[in-house]
Formats: C-alpha cells, sequence, structure tokens
C-alpha cells in the first residue's frame, strides 16, 4: 500500500513510467532526524531502497558524492541504482532492516564492534584526503553544534542559562582538542542506527551524506560511546586502545595513548552536547518527542566525562546541581 501524499505519487509516477518498474508492494522502510524518507519496494527485479529527499529541504548531491567516496574506500554503501535530482528521489540497495542496534548483545558485541571497526580504518586509510572534496569540521561548525545544546535543551528543554564565562571555556576547551587531532574523513553518525547487519556478517553504512573532513576519534567515539546502546567503562577503553594500537600501526597518528584517550573523551563531550540539542529540537522544532528518551544515556556520557578533568569541574558542579535535579 502507498501512502497517496504528493511525494509519493510523484515518487511512483517516477518509478512507473519513467524507471519502468513494475511495483508489486511498497511500504515505509523508515526515516531519520531529517525531512527524508525511506520506502522499500518489491518488484520482479528484486527489492530495493526508495530515497525521498524534498528538494527544497534536501539536497542529493552531497549523498551521492560521499556513497562514491565510500565506496571508493572498501566501504558497504548502498549502491544507486537511479537517481533524479530534479524531484529527489534515488533508488538505492536495500541494505535490510537489521540495524546493529537492533542485533548487538553482549555475546556478539565484540565481534560487531571488530567488524565495524575494520570498516571505520577503511576509511580513515583508503579516503583521498586531498582530492574528497568535502568540507572541514573547522571552528565555526563546532561553535554552531555546540550553540545547539545551548539554545535547544538548556534553553527550550530547560528553560535555563550557563554563565557566559563558564560556557565559553567549556567551548573553548573543546573546540582545542579537537582542532589538534589529525585530520581524517569523518562519516558523523557513525552509531549501531546507522550500520546494518548484512547476511554475510559485514556491515552496511547508511546515512553518511553530512561526511567532513575532521578529528581522528570523531566517528570511533560516535561507534563506542553510542547514543542509544551503552557498555560499561573497561570495554569501551579496551576497545578504544585497540583501536589506538591499529591507527599507530597504520602511521595516522603519533601521540601517546593518554593523548588519544583525552580527544576521546573531549571530542566526546563535544559530540554528545550537540547530540543533546539535537534531540530537544527534534522534539520542539520537529515533532519528533521520541528523541527525548535518549537525552539521559548521552547526558551520562557528558557528565562522566566532565568529572574526570580538573579544566571541567566548574561545569561538572553546574550538570549536577542545576541541570540534573530538572531532569
Amino acid at each position: 500500500m502507498m501512502i497517496d501524499d504528493l511525494r509519493t505519487l510523484a515518487m511512483r509516477d517516477w518509478l512507473e513510467n519513467d524507471l519502468l518498474l513494475t511495483i508489486n508492494h511498497c511500504a515505509v522502510a523508515s526515516s531519520d532526524a531529517s525531512f527524508r524518507r525511506y520506502f522499500r519496494i518489491k518488484t520482479p527485479d528484486g527489492q530495493f531502497i526508495i530515497m525521498d529527499a524534498p528538494p527544497d529541504k534536501e539536497k542529493l548531491e552531497p549523498f551521492i558524492h560521499v556513497a562514491n567516496l565510500m565506496a571508493q574506500s572498501q566501504l558497504h554503501v548502498p549502491a544507486i541504482f537511479h537517481q533524479n535530482i530534479v524531484d529527489g528521489f534515488l533508488l538505492l540497495e536495500d541494505l535490510g532492516s537489521r540495524c546493529v542496534l537492533d542485533e548487538i548483545n553482549s555475546q556478539n558485541a565484540g565481534s560487531i564492534y571488530q567488524t565495524a571497526c575494520n570498516s571505520l580504518l577503511n576509511l580513515q586509510t583508503n579516503t583521498d584526503l586531498a582530492n574528497s572534496q568535502l568540507p572541514v569540521y573547522d571552528e565555526a561548525l563546532l561553535q554552531r553544534e555546540l550553540g545547539i545544546f545551548e539554545e535547544w535543551f538548556l534553553g527550550q528543554y530547560l528553560d535555563i542559562e550557563i554563565p557566559a564565562t563558564l560556557w565559553q571555556n567549556v567551548r573553548t576547551l573543546l573546540i582545542k582538542s579537537a582542532l589538534e587531532q589529525p585530520i581524517t574523513c569523518v562519516h558523523r553518525d557513525y552509531h549501531s542506527r546507522n550500520l546494518m547487519v548484512l547476511d554475510d556478517n559485514e556491515l552496511g553504512v547508511i546515512d553518511f551524506q553530512d561526511a567532513v573532513l575532521g578529528p581522528i576519534t570523531y566517528d570511533l567515539v560516535s561507534l563506542l560511546r553510542d547514543c542509544y546502546v551503552d557498555w560499561n567503562v573497561e570495554q569501551v577503553d579496551d576497545w578504544m586502545t585497540a583501536y589506538y594500537q591499529r591507527l599507530r600501526q597504520a602511521e595516522l597518528i603519533d601521540c601517546e595513548l593518554v593523548q588519544f584517550k583525552r580527544w576521546f573523551d573531549l571530542m566526546g563531550m563535544q559530540r554528545h552536547l550537540k547530540a543533546i540539542g539535537i534531540f530537544s529540537r527534534l522534539n520542539f522544532r520537529d515533532n519528533k518527542p521520541n528523541y527525548l528518551n535518549d537525552i539521559p544515556r548521552t547526558l551520562n556520557y557528558v557528565t562522566a566525562q566532565a568529572a574526570v578533568y580538573p579544566e571541567l569541574a566548574e561545569f561538572s558542579a553546574f550538570l549536577n546541581n542545576i541541570v540534573l535535579p530538572l531532569l
């Protein structure tokens, strides 16, 4: 059954009249935190995913460019079979509906994260950064992302303000740490909802269109300190240390473990503050309240790391004395 709004009617017209596909079945496959929607269609020639990206809200060109880039880096991203840039539709390979979040447990986590780290290392070692034509994760972007936490979580959700000097110190610390790291290709949402478990135990990678050139720990902390699933601290440290050793062997970094862990921790804090702000914005602006359920876990990462570093003692006190009681 096809949902009969104008977008899906236009999509069906493209599939049936332009591509001459016979659609036996069509259903919503998923939506995400953007304006994109995904449909799964069954045809006599196989099963496919249709991306619906309204051109006035979502551009297809970044998705197409990054898909090609990541495929060249030996990641399993959805193949693009047909594209309709004007109307905002793509016909994609179907990577299935089994994301890591739904499949992972304490017994298989080690194997799954090993495979995920293999793909991440491919991304970081095989991408031609000089010719990637990706935007840079610069100070301006980092500042804008941290501003989402202040505006949408502190302001809109909790209706409080953070002392200006305190917030400036936090932002300065996190941005300095991010910018001093080696640069690599960054997926920006490399986590359990965007990694698909395939039949051959390989992992497919989706939702990569916002990729940038940025800090080398960003995707690793997205994966290991996931906003949607968490593991004990010792296990995360073990996984992080093992990946650090692989980066050293690949000569992508030249630093001691203590420095790498500091980058990892502070990068995680920057990402998690941004994510908390985005979860709040999705609720207030986009009417997607379910994301509020992910705030406590994500905030727990922030409070845990704020307690570790003396430079963040004042921020830790603000979180524990002001923010947490309001939640």
